[in-house]
């Protein structure tokens, strides 16, 4: 009798318990809000029923091993509470998207903005979210409190608890140890997909970053920055610069794309519009690239934890007017010691924009350059003698409502997708609607060289676009940004970069003739942006790098 109620006891845990609430929890997450893993992992070659049992059961007892240490009366429910809705989270959005949660994702999400989130909320979000999530924490939260047990008791029993889990998941991955090497090694996604433990390393990853990082102002870089002299009677220079968002380079016509996806830039001359088709970014997702890009040292040297200075605190050093505009998410403290301004809010008397191009919450990129003039006219007149950098920020081709980022009257591509849940759509509307946002920017950028012709009375005009990360469509199942950047395909690496440099302007008089064109189909990436605009505008530093600036070669 008294084997048999062991027996029955084991079968009915006594769930007030901490630890039966943590082992139950990580049953519970560890099964099925890893479906997504589950379904991933029977695509692959070579993976048959025992490797993916055993792979759960290691999953369920790290998740439980993780949880012991938390098994304390006053804390373990409101941590599975936290979990289980993070869990119902992150098999959605791993399931419609593809997508892996690390620490560059966590970065994403504490720098997104409302309207980014909106778009991606969805029904199937909320079913989820209540399926996995709540309804298990609605169950939980109704469990009596434990019964007493001293402190010493309890702190043995975790302690215990925890070996038991290691040892558990070891022994399991010993067990299937040469299948496990080989997937690890060949499919690294997956480790960036083991719910919820991806978001317990990547929070706590991005926790201790920036608690042990560098306090106070960021690192002052070119401090010695100055411009180069000007001949007799040239005019400043103004570059444009426009920095996309999730545009592909493979879906601009100019690069080789069957679809006129750049109609009014393929109208200008080709002797002075060129489109690089070899660039690379920095990064998988905005907030990775913009500071990357924005800064010296090029991806490899990059260190995001150490804040310095960038680009704009350079050019604004060596004397010249900077103004940041945006029309997304902010600058990523980038533009935090430059002038700048949202397409929103307009300068003192500016006429409003006009209808349709804003919704009340969101404005199409060509907001941006709405007032332009009078934007420019508030800056320092001093500086404006000797040159501008203007920087425009899209929200380009942000998804998953791509839908939302074109015009009525630039959706050439039909039908569009007109959900935000991608994986819902035919891949052809996913396509059709992320064509029509490339033919947006093809029209912004168009009208962005109008604008420039306009200003060459006054200056030396050039116009530099580059996109910040590219966008995964459904290739391999994969749908927008933001993979870790060693395993990200190439649909989410591979930009747009395109020069406009004006015929008869300084800057074209001294280069090289066919010099230009023959930058096309040579490989580039971020790491030449912030080179090639110093070289461009004649500014000067000890962190300028000719060898990484596009145009030094060109020069007479």
């Amino acid at each position: 009798m008294p084997l048999l109620k062991r027996l029955l006891a084991w079968f009915q845990p006594d769930t007030t318990r901490p630890l039966t609430q943590a082992w139950l929890a990580a049953l519970w997450m560890g099964l099925l809000a890893n479906w997504p893993l589950w379904k991933q992992l029977q695509t692959l070659p070579g993976i048959n029923l025992g490797f993916t049992l055993a792979f759960a059961g290691m999953v369920i007892a790290a998740t439980g091993a993780v949880l012991s240490l938390l098994a304390w009366p006053r804390l373990i429910k409101g941590v599975i509470v936290l979990l289980l809705l993070a869990a119902g989270a992150l098999a959605y959005f791993i399931g419609a998207y593809g997508i892996v949660f690390d620490p560059t994702m966590v970065v994403n999400m504490i720098q997104t903005d409302v309207r980014e989130t909106r778009d991606l909320l969805s029904w199937r979000l909320g079913v989820s979210l209540l399926l996995l999530g709540a309804l298990p924490a609605w169950w939980l939260l109704r469990r009596p409190a434990a019964p007493a047990q001293s402190l010493p008791r309890r702190l043995g029993g975790n302690l215990v608890s925890f070996t038991l889990g290691i040892v558990a998941m070891v022994v399991l991955a010993l067990s299937v140890f040469a299948t496990l090497s080989s997937t690890m090694r060949n499919h690294k996604t997956i480790r960036y997909m083991v719910t919820p433990l991806n978001a317990v390393y990547s929070v706590s990853a991005v926790g201790v970053r920036s608690l042990s990082g560098p306090k106070g102002p960021p690192v002052v870089i070119g401090a010695d920055a100055q411009l180069l002299p000007r001949a007799q009677g040239a005019k400043p220079p103004l570059l444009l610069l426009v920095v996309g968002e999730t545009a592909r380079s493979m879906n601009f016509s100019l690069n080789g794309y069957a679809r006129p996806t750049n109609p009014e830039l393929a109208k200008l001359p080709a002797t002075s519009l060129f489109s690089l088709r070899d660039v690379t970014s920095c990064g998988t997702a905005t907030a990775a690239s913009l500071p990357c890009m924005f800064a010296p040292q090029g991806r490899e040297a990059f260190d995001a934890d150490k804040p310095q200075e960038n680009l704009l605190d350079v050019l604004q050093r060596a004397g010249l007017a900077v103004l940041w505009l945006d029309n997304q998410s902010g600058c990523k403290g980038l533009c935090d010691r430059v002038p700048n301004s949202f397409t929103a809010k307009l300068p003192e008397g500016a006429t409003p924009l006009p209808a349709g191009l804003c919704d009340g919450e969101e404005c199409f990129d060509e907001a941006l350059l709405h007032e332009l003039d009078k934007r420019i006219a508030a800056l320092d007149p001093a500086r404006l003698q000797r040159g501008l950098v203007l920087v425009m920020h899209q929200m380009g081709s942000h998804g998953p409502a791509y839908f939302k980022r074109s015009p009525p009257d630039l959706k050439h591509f039909q039908p569009e997708c007109r959900s935000n849940e991608l994986q819902k759509c035919p891949r052809e509307q996913v396509v059709n609607g992320y064509d029509n946002t490339i033919a947006t920017t093809d029209r912004l950028l168009a009208r962005s060289v109008q604008w420039l012709q306009t200003q060459q009375a006054r200056f030396d005009t050039g116009m530099l676009y580059v996109s910040d990360h590219g966008e995964s469509l459904g290739e391999n199942g994969l749908y927008l940004h933001g993979m870790p950047y060693a395993i990200a395909p190439r649909e989410q690496t591979h930009v747009p970069m395109i020069l406009w440099v004006p015929e008869g302007g300084a800057l074209a008089a001294s280069l090289k003739p066919g010099c230009l064109q023959g930058l096309i189909n040579q490989p580039a990436s971020h790491d030449n942006l912030f080179h090639t605009v110093m070289g461009w505008v004649g500014a000067r530093a000890d962190v300028y790098q000719p060898a990484r600036d596009l145009l030094a070669a060109c020069r007479r």
